[in-house]
């Protein structure tokens, strides 16, 4: 083997154990991974083509959202305080900062904030040109 081969090897070996390494150092940490809401649903992308949005959605002390349910798939992830969601007959849970969660896609629900800080989450829609990210309860 050549003096050449040889350094062009050490090189491609060199750059692969770099490689490896920042594959294994990637500073991500996983929240969680699931096919279903909190409340067991499967979820289905809406059809069409796709659109995410992202907001910080803030309750203040005391603010309860309306009844509503999600026309997409929505990603939460609770950044500061503590909401406690009514899904009526499917029960009450309490999400607090840290937690991560895939909303209740069909079952209408309203999240409340009974405590004295703000809440703020990052919510993510995983929708579709035209799908309603958030369905406003009917009478």
């Amino acid at each position: 083997m050549s003096k050449c081969t040889r350094v062009l090897l050490a090189a491609a070996g060199l750059a692969l154990s770099a490689t490896c390494a920042l594959a294994q150092t990637y500073p991500a940490v996983p929240l969680f991974e699931t096919d279903k809401t909190v409340l067991g649903e499967t979820f289905a992308y809406p059809p069409g083509h796709s659109r995410v949005t992202a907001a910080i959605v803030i309750l203040a002390p005391g603010e309860t959202t309306i009844r509503h349910r999600h026309g997409a798939p929505f990603f939460a992830y609770i950044l500061e305080g503590e909401i406690t969601v009514d899904y009526g007959a499917q029960g009450t849970r309490v999400y607090k900062a840290g937690d991560a969660f895939m909303e209740a896609m069909a079952v209408e629900h309203a999240g409340s904030n009974k405590g004295t800080t703000p809440v703020r989450l990052l919510g993510v829609y995983m929708g579709a040109d035209g799908a309603q990210n958030v369905e406003a309860h009917k009478d």
